[in-house]
């Protein structure tokens, strides 16, 4: 019991799970960030634009059947926002950062080498 005690707390103690468990508290603070900039920023101006503030009261009958396309917009226009936030806030900064630092040079292992000159070797003939 006590070895997989361990290799239990081994696994917990993993880099990469803990880098992935701040992720996900990360991006989940983050979300709810950008959710309040939708409800409380974005919805507002739309409402101002539109004359409606919130679009989940849209809907449309047809033949007795209930069609709720207004959360479905609600929803279009959440996505959207937080699409465009994490494409300005951290796709295009860390674009920027690459740029600037140049691409990380690759080393092939023996491996790679030997499986290139090999290939080489085959092309030559």
């Amino acid at each position: 019991m006590a070895k997989i005690l361990k290799e239990f707390k081994d696994f917990l103690m993993q880099g990469n799970l803990i880098t992935l468990a701040i992720a996900f508290v990360m991006g989940t603070a983050f979300a709810k960030l950008l959710e309040s900039f939708v409800a409380d920023i974005i919805t507002p101006i739309l409402g101002l634009i539109f004359g409606k503030p919130d679009f989940s009261g849209l809907s449309f009958t047809l033949n007795s059947s209930h069609f709720f396309y207004g959360s479905f917009i609600n929803a279009l226009i959440t996505f959207v926002s937080i699409a465009a936030a994490v494409f300005l806030l951290i796709v295009k900064p860390y674009e920027m950062i690459q740029a600037r630092e140049g691409p990380d040079e690759v080393v092939p292992s023996d491996e790679e080498r030997r499986h290139q000159e090999l290939l080489a070797a085959l092309r030559e003939h």
